[in-house]
């Protein structure tokens, strides 16, 4: 096995580099490497992006959002927040998906530290019934694809606000109930360690009966993975539109313009249809407004720029941009 140090810190490159790895003959041996991540969101490889995450807070906090090449749910990633990807020859019976096979070095690297993690339900190193690790694998025809979060230090307030927690999954969304769920490693640690510290140590545990040799990549193998980045794993055509359709139907009441409802249909990340309703008063049919916007990218700045080029105070009296754009995103 080989040792891969990464520099980047934004998940984009780390997701490209993974695909890069996975789907590239010269890639030959097994490989095992670890990263930080700004402050992220990365979302499963079959999930709904929009439903996944609180759009209000990650615009508001400057959050990155991804998609993996993986399936599985959502999750936060920070500073505070180890990744590990295991990237290995599949064995000619190598055919399911095995969490064990990966998760057993990090938890026997975690139980050394005095951490008595272990691995629970499909993909969740837990200690004391507390999640620490969620992980997840993808296969191709050659190779597997394992990796996995280590919270070691993780800001738990902003990962609950940040994701948009099913109630299949936890019934309250309260802060302390999801609280009571995860726990940072830091916290159960009986030595003093930053998170480059503990990267080491299990670096150290999974290389300890094997010589550790770094690969280096080169300057071509950089040069493609920027370019894998720029066209698919950095846009929002991947990571918002991949997305399956779905609907939204959203309610508010605007002092200066009254009650407003819509409701809006999404299929590839495209505006497909949207109705709008409510006590409001205007000078034009706005059905006008609603063809405007059919058609368009469900985001943002698509339709802050088509506001700008209309007088949307004629389809809807007195209400601003803003808030216009708030009953259609927040």
């Amino acid at each position: 096995m080989k040792y891969i140090k990464t520099r980047w810190n934004i998940p984009y490159y780390n997701m490209a580099f993974e695909n890069y790895v996975m789907n590239n003959d010269d890639f030959k041996d097994d490989y095992v490497f670890f990263y930080i991540h700004s402050p992220s969101i990365i979302v499963g490889k079959h999930q709904n992006t929009i439903e996944e995450i609180n759009s209000k807070y990650v615009k508001d906090n400057d959050i990155i959002v991804a998609r993996r090449n993986t399936g599985g749910g959502a999750v936060y990633h920070d500073e505070g927040n180890l990744n590990f990807s295991f990237i290995t020859t599949k064995k000619e019976d190598e055919n399911e998906i095995d969490f064990k096979k990966y998760t057993l070095p990090i938890i026997n690297a975690l139980k050394k530290l005095g951490v008595d993690a272990y691995l629970s339900g499909r993909n969740d190193i837990l200690v004391d019934g507390k999640k620490i690790s969620g992980n997840a694998q993808g296969l191709n025809k050659d190779k597997v694809l394992h990796h996995g979060t280590l919270m070691f230090n993780v800001n738990v307030e902003a990962l609950v606000n940040s994701l948009n927690v099913s109630q299949m999954k936890i019934e309250s969304k309260a802060i302390k109930s999801v609280k009571s769920r995860v726990l940072n490693i830091k916290d159960v640690l009986d030595i003093k360690m930053d998170i480059y510290q503990f990267k080491d140590f299990i670096l150290d545990e999974i290389f300890s009966e094997m010589d550790m040799e770094e690969y280096r990549l080169t300057d071509e193998d950089y040069k493609n993975i920027e370019k894998l980045v720029k066209d698919k794993y950095g846009t929002w055509e991947f990571n918002y539109g991949y997305s399956p359709k779905f609907s939204i139907k959203n309610k508010k009441k605007f002092e200066s313009s009254g009650l407003i409802e819509v409701m809006l249909d999404v299929k590839s990340g495209i505006i497909e249809d949207i109705k709008l309703s409510g006590d409001y008063f205007s000078v034009k049919e706005t059905d006008e407004l609603e063809d405007k916007i059919k058609g368009l990218n469900y985001k943002e700045d698509y339709i802050g720029s088509l506001l700008e080029t209309i007088k949307l105070d004629d389809y809807i009296t007195n209400i601003k941009n803003e808030e216009f754009i708030s009953l259609l995103f927040d």
